[in-house]
Formats: structure tokens, sequence, C-alpha cells
């Protein structure tokens, strides 16, 4: 079975008025300690998975690569309760929201890459404060990698939409379900791409959009979906961070069904679908749009449809593959209860009306990120 890994974004915020801070170095400091000490204690290494993000107002973590969606969850889960500890040492907590519903003017982080980010990418860089959520997936070899990317690009617009989470924006409702989306694909390699066709191109356009010199390193090729440059995986990045860690496990359940999926038609020489980028940015921006509270463009057809039939859509898609995985039941009881209840961008917007300030929604979706999901997996 592959193995599946998950990045999540957090944002770091005042316990009491919601806005947030930049103390991601404070936060990292108190994970130092905290590992430094758990290494004496049991007199080996323990480490974190912590890491800096572009803004100092945020922090990131990794899941280890697992195969079982419950070792997943309780992955997220552990790591999510562990950021809030870090956080309150430097009277902050952690949100899970894709970005900050209040007025902020973000923080760029220390170091050198990130001088160049700013001098580079200007605005862009400088209101750059957003928090996604990225699955790694395994697979064999470049080769499969591409053949997998190749294939998997109509259905990434529909885990946008799951996993919208940013409908504010300064202190502003966009009408978007995810925002972070839009200001994310203003950077000049995000997006969808096109059709590779084989490993040997996609690392040849991978060299030369390196060697334009628009871009610094090829940890800046920033598609909806790549090769990852540090382990042998293809890396989906199309997600907000979801407010409940229920969310995160349903995608990369969803993430993992496509890559089998694209992987089993590409090893039978089944031809990708050849849909143009601009279709796909069309059908990017809908899911963007709308989230789960309006149309969607078909992962067929590229026309309008409901939420629910494109989720449908995906489901069938990748039925075979959640069977073999054990997923069926954990992803069938996902889709609904999201049908149900919305995704963080209605849970968001309602809160707004019953509690009426910004600030209030902070600090509830504070205390949500960190509530256990245990709950939320079938046989648990």
């Amino acid at each position: 079975m592959r193995s599946v890994g998950v990045e999540e974004e957090l944002l770091l915020v005042d316990t009491d008025t919601g806005e947030p801070l930049a103390v991601a170095g404070a936060v990292l400091a108190a994970a130092d300690r905290a590992a430094g000490g758990a290494d004496e204690e049991n007199g080996k290494e323990a480490g974190h998975t912590f890491e800096a993000e572009l803004k100092e107002e945020q922090v990131e973590f990794a899941t280890k690569p697992v195969t079982e969606m419950g070792e997943l969850r309780d992955e997220i889960v552990r790591w999510r309760a562990e950021a809030a500890r870090h956080a309150a040492v430097a009277g902050a907590a952690v949100a899970a929201v894709a970005t900050s519903p209040l007025a902020v003017r973000p923080s760029m982080s220390p170091g050198r890459r990130y001088a160049w980010v700013a001098r580079q990418f200007g605005m862009t860089a400088q209101e750059q404060l957003t928090c996604g959520c990225h699955v790694h997936v395994s697979v064999d070899s470049d080769e499969e990698g591409v053949g997998v990317l190749d294939r998997i690009r109509p259905w990434l617009p529909v885990l946008t939409a799951i996993s919208a989470n940013s409908p504010f924006w300064q202190g502003e409702d966009t009408l978007y379900g995810s925002y972070r989306s839009r200001v994310w694909n203003r950077l000049p390699s995000a997006g969808p791409v096109d059709v590779f066709g084989s490993a040997d191109r996609y690392h040849a356009e991978v060299r030369a959009m390196v060697d334009s010199g628009v871009l610094r390193d090829r940890g800046m090729l920033w598609f909806d979906a790549r090769l990852s440059a540090s382990y042998p995986t293809v890396e989906i990045r199309v997600a907000d961070v979801c407010l409940d860690a229920s969310t995160p496990v349903l995608l990369a359940a969803l993430v993992r069904g496509l890559v089998e999926t694209a992987a089993r038609a590409w090893q039978a020489g089944e031809p990708p679908a050849r849909v143009s980028t601009g279709l796909l940015r069309l059908a990017s921006w809908q899911a963007g749009r709308s989230g789960l509270d309006g149309p969607l463009l078909h992962p067929h057809t590229l026309r309008e449809t409901s939420p629910e039939e494109a989720l449908e859509a995906l489901y069938g898609h990748v039925a075979d593959a959640l069977a073999d995985s054990g997923d069926e039941e954990l992803v069938r009881a996902g889709i609904a209860r999201l049908l149900e209840h919305g995704n963080g961008a209605r849970v968001q917007r309602d809160l707004l009306r019953s509690q009426g300030d910004l600030a209030s929604v902070v600090r509830h979706c504070a205390r949500r990120t960190i509530a256990d999901a245990h709950g939320d997996l079938p046989g648990r």
C-alpha cells in the first residue's frame, strides 16, 4: 500500500484578540527546548517536526509517512496539539485557518532565501500569509510519478473545494471559499500545468524554469502537483489547511486513491485526458470561488455542476483504489459529513453570523484546531 504524509501550515494568533502574531521564532525555540529535554530523558534522539515558513505568523509541521488513515489522524492530532503547546509558551494559539480573518501586515521570516523571495516578488510576497495542506503519496519512480501528475490534473480543483477554509481577507468577506488559492496563484510558477508525458520532459521543464532566473531553485516550482524534491513522492498542493483534523485525513485518502488510480492507468498505457491548462485554471478558480457552496466544473466535462455531483464523480473515479486500501467507508462518511455540515469556509461564515465578530471566529477556530478527531473515523 502506498504511504501517505501530510504537511500543515498553522496560523499563530493572539489568544484574546485573534490577531496574527509574529512569534514563529519563539515557537520553534520552545519546540527545540522540549525536544532537547526529551532527548536527555529518553537517552535517544526525539526531535520535532516543526519548521519556519515564509511568514513569522505561521508554523509548519509534517507527519511521518504512514499507510493507515487512523495512524495519519493520530499524527495530525498529535502535532497540532504540540504546536499549540509550544505556541502557548510564546503567548499565542494556533488556528487551522488558511488566511487570517483579521487585518494583518505580515512579517517575513529571517533568512537569505526568504530575503530573496521578498526582493523578487515584492508585494506578492509581502501579502503572502496563507496556510496550506500538502499531501505526499509514495511512487516507485519519477516515470510513474509524472504518469500520475499527467492523469490527476482534472481532479485537483475538487480537492480545493473540499478543503476551502479561507473566506476572509483583511477583515472582509471575499465571497470566495478559498481565497488562499487566489492569493497563492499570484506566484509565477503556481497553478495547473501541462501534460509532461515523461520524467525527462518534466525535469527539462523544471531546469528551464530555474535557469530563467525568475525562480531561485526548484523548491519554488509551486505547481498544483509536483514531484517532491526531497522524497520519493508526488506532492499535491492545492488544499487549504483544514479546520477539523478529520478533513486532511479525508483528503489524504482521496489523494492516495487518485495516485493509485492514475498509476494503474499509466501502467496500462491509458493516455491522460487532454484537458487544456486554460480550462483547468477556470476549474481551479471556480473551486476557490465556490468551495462546497456553489457550482463547480465537472472533472469529466469541464461544465458547471453541483458540488454533490463533482464529489460523486471523484468518488466513482477512485472507488476501486479505495476498496483495495480499505478507505471507502471513511471517504463515504467524510464526504457525507462535509456536504451536510460544510467545510471550513462555511463554518467560519456561520460563526461570524452567530458570534458577531471576526475575533470570536478566530478564537473558536483555534479551539477547534486542537479538538480530538477520534470520533470522526469509522470503526474507532
